[in-house]
């Protein structure tokens, strides 16, 4: 970095959403006509890798939440899933299996084969 540049801390991301998970989220959005509606990204026990991911609108952001802003669409993160999911990339894809949000999780050990579970 050169002395003319300098670190805008807010542009760092703990948790990045791909363009193509914005503009599925854009969509869903509008279709429940509600400009406040957030993704909520969840960790929680079971699946066949020990964790598995959730996804859900939320309304509200806590306190103790994370609230990660893209321009117009936001992700939110409860504070124990947080610690699992710094650095991953939330993605959307559409395929044979059907359409779905994703984690790509580069602190995950070990994956399910559907990548809906993982470890760590």
């Amino acid at each position: 970095m050169s002395d003319t540049e300098s670190f805008d801390p807010s542009a760092f991301k703990p948790l990045l959403l791909s363009d193509g998970a914005q503009n599925r989220l854009r969509t869903l959005i509008a279709e429940e006509g509600n400009n406040g509606l957030k993704l909520r990204v969840y960790v929680t026990g079971g699946g066949c890798s020990g964790f598995q991911y959730g996804f859900d609108f939320a309304d509200d952001v806590s306190d103790e939440d994370t609230l990660i802003e893209y321009d117009d669409v936001a992700l939110v993160v409860d504070p124990l899933s947080y610690q699992y999911l710094v650095g991953s990339t939330v993605d959307y894809e559409e395929g044979l299996a059907g359409a779905r949000f994703l984690v790509q999780n580069p602190n995950a050990t070990t994956t399910c084969g559907c990548g809906a579970s993982f470890m760590v």
